[in-house]
């Protein structure tokens, strides 16, 4: 598997490829969207939406076999697109490096400067929620092994 520097190094690549043409980088966030997986209607609850976006954006995480897997949705197409690159970058990853990694290809695609402030407020809200259920899942794992009984 890619690390989560090799897959933002993927999108930064992929979007490079439409040049500064920002009609094309929206229309490809939008068919981003639509390779989102749908998300069980059970999980767009009132715990799981992103504080501080504009749309509603629903963010839930699982945890198995040590890898965060993230489960989202937007009542927005282009606000579901923007979820897909996050989830496309940091889903299947440890919490670890889900912690240590930054989200650079945001500024390196010019999604900061190029989106509607609160679209650009609303993504910083995402990374914070994504981290923040990693960083949940951490301390369980912490916790679990810090409870086991030491070796002989």
């Amino acid at each position: 598997m890619a690390s989560i520097l090799q897959k933002q190094a993927a999108l930064v690549e992929e979007f490079a490829a439409l040049g500064d043409d920002w009609q094309a980088r929206y229309a490809r966030i939008i068919a981003r969207a639509k390779q989102l997986a749908p998300m069980a209607e059970a999980l767009k609850s009132d715990s799981s939406k992103v504080r501080g976006c504009s749309s509603t954006v629903w963010l839930t995480a699982s945890f198995s076999d040590g890898k965060v897997h993230y489960q989202a949705d937007s009542d927005a197409i282009l606000v579901k697109g923007l979820v897909e690159l996050l989830l496309s970058v940091y889903s299947g990853h440890t919490p670890r490096e889900i912690a240590s990694a930054d989200p650079v290809f945001i500024e390196e695609l010019g999604l900061n400067v190029n989106l509607s402030p609160n679209r650009a407020n609303g993504l910083s809200a995402m990374v914070v929620q994504l981290k923040h259920l990693a960083q949940g899942f951490a301390a369980t794992v912490n916790a679990a092994n810090t409870a086991k009984p030491p070796l002989t």
